[in-house]
């Protein structure tokens, strides 16, 4: 499932055709996906002005003028693709069949915007003005935001038992992070996942919050990670998961040249990687 890198690309792609523009025309292909779709969705869509277009955790937000908001979820396979009708810019991925562009929207320029997904894990959903919706009321900081500091994540892990990797992809404790991240940052702080989150200090929650910044700076440089079925809104592919230094390397040297070899563990029902000799 696409985490905070994949989704916030995804945004900075969709923003050029979004942001400032009116949404002309709209289209609902089907009733669900992995909810129904609201039955209102294209009449509010149609003529709506988007003011802005954010990212919450793993959430993408069109703020519609007047009209509250447009909440996107990806899911598992779901994509977002762009298609300049006056230039004829977009080239689709063959295994990107159309029978799954389940919701379509033309912007007032006539370019195309198509939410594709194969597998209907993802959601669209409307927000009425005012109202939070109830999939982001609960959720912790953003990770790159300025209310993610090192004493508010000390106090989010304090006397928690559970492991420090679970404990991070709790959302309540910190919006946005996944697996891969997860795994990466530990790594870069040199902290056992399986170390009760309670137990780390304040010193490594200090370099962890350094870690978990770099690494997903770094991860949407590159335009996200290329797992399975994320791509970019532009349809090209990130580039991130050449630079991991631990997710997916089972039975690799450890590159911070210790001796160690990479390990794999299952916590939660998730695949943890580690060096033990690091992170021991």
């Amino acid at each position: 499932m696409p985490e905070l890198p994949e989704v916030e690309t995804v945004r900075r792609g969709l923003q050029p055709h979004l942001e400032g523009r009116v949404i002309a025309r709209a289209e609902a292909r089907r009733p669900d996906l992995r909810w129904p779709l609201p039955p209102d969705l294209v009449q509010v869509l149609t003529g709506a002005r988007v003011v802005a277009l954010h990212r919450r955790s793993k959430y993408i937000l069109a703020e519609l003028e007047d009209r509250g908001s447009l909440l996107l979820h990806l899911g598992m396979s779901g994509r977002m693709l762009i298609e300049v009708e006056p230039q004829g810019d977009f080239h689709r991925d063959a295994a990107i069949l159309p029978r799954h562009d389940h919701v379509v929207f033309w912007n007032d320029l006539g370019t195309r915007i198509t939410f594709n997904d194969a597998r209907r894990f993802g959601m669209v959903d409307l927000v009425a003005p005012g109202v939070t919706h109830p999939l982001l009321a609960h959720l912790g900081p953003e990770p790159l935001g300025e209310g993610f500091t090192a004493d508010v994540l000390a106090r989010a892990l304090a006397g928690r038992r559970s492991p420090v990797k679970a404990a991070l992809l709790d959302q309540r404790i910190v919006a946005g992070l996944g697996n891969i991240y997860v795994s990466e940052a530990l790594f870069r702080a040199g902290i056992d996942p399986r170390r009760p989150a309670g137990q780390v200090t304040a010193a490594e929650i200090a370099v962890l919050v350094g870690r978990i910044r770099a690494v997903l700076e770094e991860a949407i440089a590159a335009g996200g990670s290329s797992l399975r079925d994320h791509r970019q809104a532009t349809g090209e592919l990130g580039y991130f998961q050449h630079s991991f230094r631990v997710y997916d390397r089972e039975g690799a040297p450890c590159p911070n040249g210790c001796g160690g070899v990479v390990a794999r563990i299952v916590q939660s029902g998730r695949s943890s990687y580690f060096c033990p000799l690091c992170q021991g």
